[in-house]
């Protein structure tokens, strides 16, 4: 039924692409929140950046939790895999033990720590900027190598 719907859908290895850009948007508006909260001071920012937060590490958990399930299912090369699916694999975790940091420091300080908030936000960019190189990986794999779907003839060998 949902193939009828979204046909596209019929094209996927797995739905792991269908939940990682949630986790991309909700961080970079999560950090957007902080910052204009700490510019401007205001108390429902805090918390609009906290819930975002929150909702990120949710989607983080997922998009792993799908990456890790379809890992195996994935029809690229033994090269791509060396070359582009491992390192997107630690990267994303990476991401996803950082969200977990900058979260529970959040909860212990609801919404927003009052002490570090240099450090809070330095350390989300920092998500942030490994998140984008992470996500480039999987972004190669999908439109460098079909690794996202049937479109053509797997495996393709890695190329610079």
């Amino acid at each position: 039924m949902l193939g009828s719907l979204l046909p596209g859908i019929s094209h996927l290895q797995n739905i792991h692409p269908l939940v990682v850009h949630f986790p991309i948007a909700l961080w970079v508006g999560a950090a957007l929140f902080y910052l204009l909260a700490w510019i401007l001071k205001s108390d429902r920012l805090e918390f609009a950046a906290f819930a975002v937060l929150i909702l990120g590490t949710l989607g983080a958990a997922a998009a792993v939790g799908t990456g890790l399930y379809a890992e195996d299912g994935v029809m690229v090369s033994v090269s791509v895999r060396e070359h582009l699916l491992d390192h997107h694999e630690d990267l994303m975790l990476t991401t996803l033990g950082v969200s977990l940091i900058l979260l529970v420091w959040a909860s212990l300080a609801r919404p927003f720590p009052r002490k570090g908030r240099a450090f809070f936000i330095l350390l989300f960019l920092v998500l942030l900027g490994i998140m984008a190189v992470g996500a480039d990986y999987g972004a190669r794999m999908v439109y460098d190598y079909n690794a996202g779907g049937n479109a053509c003839s797997q495996p393709i060998d890695f190329t610079r």
